[in-house]
């Protein structure tokens, strides 16, 4: 009974998703305020029925009701309560009902949160955001219906979740990542709500900022726990797979980043209006081609949910609707929106130009090195092609390095024009620093040194030093003045120096990681990375669901010895068997171990990892999270807390459109 009151709640939530987006665009076209405050009124409905309905489905996971065909196929009796519930997301119909929440919440935020923004600007956007609901709720009830029945046969007892997917990470990662994901159709619903009304100022900017700076900061973050995910469970140590599908959820990242960047000329100097707002349009419709590469079927990936084309072309065509729709809107408006601020020369706007072009650049890169073989597949009728981490780390390698060096100069740069001169002044001593702190300080790592370590600690340095001076130049040179500084500004700040901290992690686990494919019997050592492994043999451990061999391995030769305990485990219910790695974590250095076969009587095979600083590009991708997260507290989105600084200057918009509407219809 309850499963159907879930796909009940589902209808109802579409109904409403359709009464709100018309009664909130027709309000704000006729500037009607009882329908542009009744279609606000639905956002809460719309997310109290979406809600029941995936309360309801997590209630089938945790009562083991196998008479509702998901549950059966993706849990199963044994199955821990933690992974009962977030199995609810753990394959596509669940995953795709959470999103469709996640969606929700982002528009009641929006409806809760922005009461004092124009009345007609605000019904704009809940309205369009209740479209793209209405399309997720479409191909959710009529492709992925989650509640559906295995009557009068239900089995016994279910399938079991993957064994990959029974994690920690599966409990944190895919919520965080939608919410990034989906974040980004609030700056998409602002964007094309200034192209309905032609009015693209710093004040729309200043709106849709903070938005796209939350919906950032969470899918970095998910994108980060991705990354910690994958390089603990998949038992090899790598921490980036150019991936199909991290690409996919990468590309929106890399706009996204461009957005929050191009945003910010906008609304400080009105410039850059028109890219803005194709920035825009291009993040969302990023994400949205993720959701199609991750459910269509066209790529085999270990994060992909393996579903049939149909659809795939469901959510295709919905893409192809909702883009198309847009850039046409879009074409049509850009002789509008053109911006009329100029620049000339070096200064902060060039930078942010570069910055932009940069990072679309990279973009470009991973979509091309994505989609060419599947393009190139169908060209050919079956031909087999395959774009691997060479190509991506020889093109996308040297873009990031470009920006490094926009980074740590455009803080430094003036808006409107900067001469060379007092470039020069400013940022000689922050070079030279950082050309000799970035050479000398690989000899410190021992072994062979490269010179890709060094330039990227150049680099990194750069960005660091030039930040600390600039944040000292702000505070007047006082500490006393460092509490003056914005909100808005410690956010970037802190973003820009997580970025630094990546690309020391990266340099330097990617070139002086070592790893060690062994075979030990029992009682035997090796000295490896400057450590003695002693293997110690088995034993047997039980699990809530499963069984595991458990090696012990002893490491000395660094502090205090210690023990680590690699498992190989065998799930009862699937009988799948799973490698689960060993890690002395710590922030300068990963000892890494996995357990392999016995290939004799007492004798295992054994995979060694040493990964210095591999910690840096978790930390890294945290900062920029904080950074984005606590640029939303600037004092200028006071707003958004629900404030009354702005009310006169939106009141006396309001009146200004009212007027406009009463001399149409006298004319008419």
């Amino acid at each position: 009974m309850i499963p159907e009151l879930g796909h009940f709640s589902l209808i109802i939530a579409l109904v409403i998703c359709v009464v709100q987006s018309g009664t909130s665009l027709w309000g704000a076209r006729s500037l009607d305020q009882v329908l542009m405050r009744s279609g606000t009124s639905m956002v809460v409905g719309q997310f109290v029925f979406i809600l029941l309905g995936f309360l309801a489905l997590v209630q089938a996971f945790v009562t083991d009701d196998f008479s509702v065909a998901y549950v059966a196929n993706n849990s199963n009796s044994l199955l821990p309560l933690q992974f009962k519930i977030s199995a609810v997301w753990g394959a596509h119909e669940g995953s795709f009902l959470l999103w469709t929440l996640i969606m929700s919440g982002w528009t009641l935020a929006v409806a809760i949160f922005s009461r004092n923004l124009p009345a007609d600007v605000r019904a704009r956007v809940i309205g369009i955001m209740g479209i793209l609901s209405l399309g997720f709720l479409l191909f959710l009830l009529i492709t992925s219906n989650p509640f559906e029945r295995l009557l009068p046969f239900a089995p016994k007892d279910g399938s079991d979740l993957n064994p990959l997917l029974q994690d920690f990470g599966l409990i944190v990662h895919p919520p965080l990542l939608y919410t990034g994901y989906v974040g980004f159709s609030v700056a998409f619903a602002f964007a094309i709500a200034a192209l309905l009304s032609g009015r693209l100022d710093a004040s729309w900017a200043r709106w849709s900022r903070p938005w796209t700076n939350l919906a950032w900061a969470f899918l970095t973050v998910g994108i980060t726990l991705g990354s910690w995910w994958a390089y603990y469970e998949l038992g090899w140590g790598g921490w980036w797979f150019w991936d199909p599908v991290e690409n996919a959820s990468f590309m929106p990242w890399l706009a996204g980043t461009a957005l929050i960047h191009s945003l910010a000329v906008t609304e400080k100097r009105g410039a850059f209006k028109s890219w803005t707002v194709l920035l825009a349009i291009t993040t969302f419709s990023l994400s949205l081609l993720g959701a199609f590469v991750v459910r269509s079927g066209v790529l085999t990936s270990v994060h992909a949910f393996a579903v049939d084309p149909e659809r795939g072309i469901f959510i295709l065509s919905f893409f192809v609707l909702v883009v198309g729709g847009s850039l046409t809107l879009y074409a049509l408006r850009v002789p509008l929106i053109r911006s009329r601020i100029t620049f000339s020369g070096f200064s902060r706007e060039t930078c942010l130009l570069a910055n932009n072009l940069l990072l679309i650049v990279a973009v470009s890169i991973v979509f091309l090195g994505t989609f060419y073989p599947l393009v190139y597949e169908a060209a050919t009728e079956g031909g087999k092609i395959s774009i691997g981490v060479p190509y991506f780390n020889s093109l996308f390698v040297p873009v990031m390095g470009v920006l490094a060096l926009c980074l740590g100069a455009a803080n430094t740069a003036r808006w409107k024009k900067t001469s060379l001169a007092y470039l020069g002044q400013k940022l000689a001593l922050v070079l030279v620093l950082s050309i000799v702190l970035g050479v000398l300080l690989p000899l410190l790592l021992g072994g062979i040194y490269r010179w890709q370590v060094a330039l990227a600690l150049v680099l990194a340095l750069w960005i660091i030093i030039s930040h600390i001076k600039d944040l000292w130049f702000r505070a007047g040179g006082r500490v006393s003045g460092l509490a003056r500084v914005s909100a808005g500004y410690y956010g970037m700040f802190i973003a820009h120096l997580g970025f630094a901290v990546v690309l020391i992690g990266v340099c330097i686990t990617s070139h002086y990681s070592l790893e060690k494919d062994v075979r030990m019997a029992v009682g035997e050592s090796l000295e490896f990375g400057e450590l003695t492994y002693t293997f110690e043999g088995t034993a047997s451990v039980r699990g809530e669901n499963y069984m595991a061999t458990q090696g012990s391995v002893l490491i000395s030769g660094d502090g205090d010895p210690y023990w680590l305990y690699p498992e190989k485990r065998r799930y009862f219910s699937s009988q799948q068997t799973m490698s689960e790695a060993a890690i002395n974590a710590g922030l300068l250095k990963d000892v890494y171990i996995s357990l392999g076969e016995e290939v004799g009587r007492e004798i295992w095979t054994l995979r060694i990892h040493y990964k210095p600083f591999v910690r840096w590009t978790w930390l890294g991708g945290l900062l920029m999270s904080l950074g984005g997260l606590l640029a939303i507290f600037d004092r200028r989105y006071q707003r958004l807390r629900g404030t009354k600084t702005n009310r006169p200057q939106i009141l006396q918009h309001e009146q200004l459109l009212q007027q406009n509407v009463t001399s149409q219809t006298t004319q008419t």
